[in-house]
């Protein structure tokens, strides 16, 4: 049995939809951020990192969305979200998903997350001023450079889209005009229109 836990509004999400597609028995657990459930000594001791998502594991507790992303892909093969017998086709998915979470995510988050990296509170809003330009220009990258379409990779659905489609999602609230980015746009709404999708955003809500 896997577990995952995960908060509404969050890039839980990908890894949610991802264990739908893989056919995969799985339980959630709700972290509820209003409380600051994150925080206390049982979710801590859980993932000391304070965050979601985590996956418990009959081997252990995994974080990180790339992370838990490739061990779906990995722990059910037959559901082909991954090019796993080809090691430079699976790095450029890690390549992909390690942009996200690395890169396009941590400029979405200084949007409501500033004190992670400043006290100061001009500071804080001087980033939260620079988030239309850095997420737009994250995204541009992967509109003009990254995208190959009609998903993520090509013609095969990955552990990369469910990934794509949480964060593009979040666009709008971070000021920026999503009908710039035709190609991910067509993408978000091909996502939405996927069993997996509704059905992830329905059990979460």
């Amino acid at each position: 049995m896997l577990t995952l836990y995960y908060a509404p509004n969050t890039c839980a999400l990908a890894s949610h939809i991802a264990l739908i597609e893989a056919d995969a028995t799985y339980e959630l657990r709700r972290i509820d951020f209003a409380a600051a459930q994150q925080r206390s000594p049982d979710y801590l001791a859980l993932n000391p990192k304070g965050r979601v998502p985590a996956l418990v594991t009959p081997q252990g507790v995994l974080t990180e969305t790339p992370a838990l992303l490739a061990f779906i892909a990995q722990s059910f093969p037959a559901a082909g979200l991954a090019p796993l017998d080809d090691a430079f086709a699976f790095a450029r998915v890690q390549e992909f998903n390690s942009y996200l979470c690395a890169t396009l995510h941590v400029a979405h988050a200084h949007r409501m997350r500033g004190y992670r990296w400043a006290d100061d509170e001009a500071a804080i809003a001087a980033m939260q001023r620079k988030v239309p330009q850095s997420v737009g220009e994250g995204f541009a990258l992967i509109e003009n450079d990254m995208f190959a379409g009609p998903w993520v990779m090509g013609d095969s659905y990955t552990i990369c889209d469910p990934y794509l489609f949480t964060l593009a999602q979040w666009m709008e609230a971070d000021g920026v005009d999503p009908a710039r980015f035709p190609k991910l746009l067509d993408h978000r709404n091909r996502m939405k229109a996927r069993p997996s999708v509704s059905r992830a955003i329905a059990e979460e809500t």
